[in-house]
């Protein structure tokens, strides 16, 4: 098994990237990311295709949909009943589209003008202007191609989309090869990509349809690590704990076998030799004895 391993990126401290200042690390910390291992498994929520997104003007109302678009201007004000209401307009290329935020002065630090944003929210009309009201946002920046990586973020602590995608872009040039505990050989029974290969996809895919294979094979190596822990687990409790031995010879069981009406079958001989072998041995047994309908 060649290349680096996960354990030792799970050794290097975040900082350690371009950018990543005592401000970010914080920021980072407090989001739960401490080490590169951690940020290149702070995988994406979702993915925006751009090739997919909707137009502004397309939308009909009542229609939920994703767009993407620049802020044109923003304004603060209060209610009536002292809440807090941010406006913000935006526009796509097609059409304009207001944005209203209630109780989140945030946003008007947030979404600055000029910067560019991937709304998702359901089109409404107030007083003929078409709008979305506290639509989900995500901060995309400059980030371009045709599928693009939208990460889990905070304004609370100041993390945005583009960010996140240019350390992860670093950390995964840095880790080059990674090492891949499954050879192809365990690998192309099961249908799964290679572990270098998914870790670039899902955060940068090509296509939806490789971010859902790379991410079908990045779950099935968290279920591997839990079940080996486990087992590990498991081996340890037997190797410390000491069973009672049991004599499997005698009349007992050989009476009880004679008088059963019908012979065992293969499998059922089976499954005695082994729980006889459990019993007959030095550790407690550990099995699951389980039959189909119709097994006796």
């Amino acid at each position: 098994m060649t290349g680096r391993s996960l354990a030792s990126l799970g050794r290097l401290d975040v900082g350690c990237l371009r950018g990543v200042g005592a401000k970010k690390r914080a920021a980072l910390s407090d989001a739960g990311i401490e080490t590169i291992l951690d940020l290149l498994t702070h995988y994406p929520r979702r993915y925006l295709d751009r090739t997919a997104q909707a137009s502004i003007g397309d939308l009909r109302d009542g229609e939920q949909a994703t767009v993407v678009a620049t802020v044109k201007r923003v304004t603060t004000r209060r209610t009536r009943q002292r809440r807090s209401l941010v406006t913000v307009d935006v526009f796509d290329g097609s059409s304009y589209l207001r944005c209203t935020f209630f109780n989140q002065p945030w946003r008007a630090t947030q979404l600055a003008e000029g910067s560019e944003v991937v709304l998702f929210g359901k089109l409404e009309r107030y007083r003929g202007v078409r709008q979305m009201t506290n639509p989900v946002v995500d901060l995309v920046g400059n980030r371009t191609g045709r599928i693009v990586s939208v990460y889990p973020q905070s304004e609370k602590v100041g993390l945005t989309t583009w960010e996140l995608a240019g350390w992860i872009e670093e950390a995964l040039r840095r880790a080059g090869e990674l090492a891949d505990p499954l050879p192809a050989e365990w690998r192309d029974p099961l249908e799964l990509a290679g572990r270098s290969w998914s870790m670039g996809q899902i955060h940068t895919p090509d296509s939806l349809a490789a971010a859902g294979v790379a991410r079908r094979r990045l779950a099935f190596d968290e279920l591997l690590r839990l079940q080996l822990i486990l087992v590990m687990r498991k081996r340890a409790t037997e190797r410390g704990s000491r069973g009672i031995r049991h004599q499997i010879e005698g009349n007992l069981v050989a009476g009880f076998r004679q008088a059963l009406p019908f012979p065992l079958t293969a499998a059922q001989e089976r499954a005695i030799v082994e729980v006889q072998g459990d019993l007959a041995g030095p550790h407690p047994m550990h099995r699951l004895l389980q039959g189909d309908v119709g097994a006796g």
